[in-house]
């Protein structure tokens, strides 16, 4: 892994962007060749104001079809760049499947993704077979089976804690598939969706969609919940058949400690990883 950097070089300054995406028409956060993605997006619109070629640091890279209310990313930018109305001329130049709410002066040692404490993701599910209003068809994924949200909440205690989610995660060579899953807790809200907050200190890729299918598996009356407690033990990938869609989820939240603590926690999150991949 490529050390991070956790100040900006001489002459620039770190900025914190706080944004959301429609992620429908997008191949995910992260560039690549030939695809439409919120990076490319971003830094393409940053680069027209800052006359620069920017990289930006996310805090989670969403797959493709994923949502995001609370995104945060940092990106180094010219100290004489004014920050004045940033905000109004890159929603200006962003398409309006991207909205920036926020930009601020990052605290020192500010890093988007290592400084993170943890990401909180919403996945929401419309069951037994009902019509989904066409409004909200773009952020929830819909279910022939009628699910049991008392069955669901059972069966998502188990997963949580400090584990080895292999059988929950695609394969990427190098990554770890170590995680804290901190709160998996499910909910009918009045409109009838459940809805599932779901918050880790990192999510490893599909994870949370691998999460939500395999919970679905055992409220339908497919499995019972220690089935769900024996695939994590034998981290024996699950079947790409119980994975939901993308569109049910969105990131929403992503927490950061005090500014003091914050070059600790990132040095702790570096460690960790560089640790996990050797």
């Amino acid at each position: 892994m490529t050390e991070p950097t956790l100040y900006p070089e001489s002459g620039f300054r770190r900025l914190r962007i706080d944004l959301a995406y429609d992620g429908t028409n997008f191949a995910g956060w992260a560039k690549q060749p030939d695809q439409r993605t919120v990076q490319e997006c971003l830094e393409e619109s940053l680069g027209k104001i800052s006359q620069i070629s920017p990289e930006t640091i996310v805090a989670g890279r969403t797959d493709a079809g994923v949502h995001a209310t609370g995104q945060v990313i940092h990106v180094d930018l010219p100290e004489n760049l004014s920050l004045d109305d940033l905000v109004y001329k890159l929603n200006r130049l962003l398409d309006q499947d991207i909205r920036v709410h926020k930009i601020s002066l990052a605290p020192e040692a500010f890093h988007a993704r290592f400084s993170a404490l943890r990401r909180k993701y919403r996945y929401k599910i419309l069951d037994d077979n009902r019509v989904l209003d066409p409004l909200a068809r773009l952020d929830v994924a819909t279910w022939y089976r009628a699910l049991d949200v008392d069955v669901m909440n059972k069966t998502s205690q188990l997963l949580l804690g400090k584990h080895d989610f292999a059988a929950f995660c695609k394969f990427r060579e190098g990554a770890t598939t170590v995680r804290t899953l901190e709160k998996y807790e499910w909910m009918r809200n009045a409109d009838g969706f459940l809805v599932a907050d779901i918050v880790a200190d990192a999510f490893c890729y599909s994870m949370v969609r691998n999460l939500v299918g395999a919970v679905v598996c055992v409220a339908d009356g497919r499995f019972d919940p220690q089935w769900i407690q024996g695939v994590l033990n034998n981290k024996e990938r699950v079947s790409d058949s119980l994975v939901f869609p993308a569109r049910g989820l969105t990131l929403y939240q992503v927490d950061y400690p005090n500014d003091e603590d914050l070059l600790e926690r990132a040095k702790e999150s570096i460690a960790r990883c560089n640790e996990e991949n050797n």
